[in-house]
């Protein structure tokens, strides 16, 4: 079964095409014990054809590519307080509005009852204070203050911002594991998850056989886990993200260009800010911006020739991406060899290996 599938990149997209299945044992509740022993689904972009290897051989099943990662790091951005009430509330934060200090605006997504403008929240013994604002759409513009720096607060009172769809608490082990061993720069709140596999022996492997690595940040926001609630996809609005390509970056990928050396972009992520970077002729520009980027059949790629990445949520902008890049037939064929097959889904489970004929 290995016949190219060049009609679904160009047709109309129907997302229904999101849909499918999932027995709720595929859903990944830990890591692995090791980051890169896990599984890795191999496919070619419109092609039916599967490969199963696992993601240790990365080195081996890649020409000399330029590796692109995204180093943000993830906040430890879920709170919980109290009211002067009592009731509990939970603030997930999502993007600092001003500089840092003892007294920071931010934008956070806010769970409780009662909660309007001018409620304050109390967290830990009291050394961190919010008071609700404005609401804007689903989030609330929060002040918070502390004794000493919010950021100090943060990283002592907050707790890792893991995935609904993780039925457990957060425990310590996940403060390291669901962070990748190269971030570096505060801001997500969601892990860019392929990363997640790519352990400092891997990466070390992957340099020493020819590969270059190369990066870039994004921070992912809260809205990598809204799903799509209309069939109209002009209807969707993406959470605008942030995002900042050095120039070292885009020097590596101009070089990659004119040598005819292989892009992997190692997550969506790294997919949505390299094709926001990118000119019509593909040449990524430094800088920051900010993208609001959807990405979805039909869709013409112009940085990026492989992809790395998990297995995403039904009705997800992360799948439909992931369709536009493969072929939706041969994307909904990967899901269903994987399901069939045992792997391990969403932030903690396998991943894919897709590769452009284009």
């Amino acid at each position: 079964m290995d016949a190219p599938e060049a009609s679904a990149r160009v047709a109309p997209f129907d997302a229904a095409e999101l849909d499918y299945e999932l027995p709720e044992e595929r859903i990944a509740q830990a890591p692995l014990p090791e980051r890169d022993a896990a599984r890795l689904l191999c496919m070619r972009s419109g092609k039916l054809s599967l490969a199963h290897h696992s993601v240790r051989e990365l080195p081996e099943l890649l020409a000399p590519s330029l590796i692109v990662l995204n180093d943000t790091r993830v906040l430890p951005a879920r709170l919980l307080g109290r009211k002067p009430t009592g009731g509990q509330v939970e603030l997930l934060l999502v993007e600092r509005l001003s500089e840092p200090g003892a007294v920071e605006r931010w934008l956070a997504l806010a769970r409780g009852k009662g909660l309007r403008e001018g409620v304050r929240v109390t967290f830990g013994d009291g050394s961190l204070q919010a008071e609700l604002g404005a609401r804007h759409g689903q989030h609330h513009e929060v002040e918070l203050s502390a004794r000493g720096q919010v950021a100090a607060a943060i990283a002592e009172l907050g707790r890792v911002p893991l995935p609904p769809y993780i039925r457990r608490a957060p425990d310590a082990a996940d403060a390291a594991r669901y962070q990748t061993v190269y971030a570096a720069h505060d801001g997500a709140v969601a892990a860019p998850t392929a990363g997640l596999h790519l352990s400092e022996r891997l990466l070390e492997r992957l340099v020493a056989s020819g590969h270059r690595i190369a990066r870039l940040t994004l921070h992912v926001g809260p809205g990598t886990f809204a799903p799509l609630r209309s069939a109209e996809l002009s209807a969707h609005r993406m959470h605008p993200e942030r995002y900042s390509v050095p120039a070292a970056t885009a020097e590596a990928l101009a070089e990659a260009r004119a040598q005819g050396r292989p892009v992997l972009a190692v997550g969506t992520t790294v997919v949505r800010a390299l094709e926001a970077a990118a000119d019509e002729h593909g040449v990524v520009r430094a800088g920051h911006g900010t993208t609001a980027l959807f990405i979805h059949p039909p869709y013409r790629f112009r940085a990026v020739d492989t992809l790395m990445t998990n297995f995403h949520l039904p009705r997800s902008t992360l799948l439909a991406l992931v369709m536009a890049f493969g072929g939706v037939a041969a994307v909904r064929a990967a899901y269903r060899a994987a399901i069939d097959g045992g792997y391990r889904f969403y932030s903690y489970g396998d991943a894919m290996l897709i590769r452009s004929d284009a």
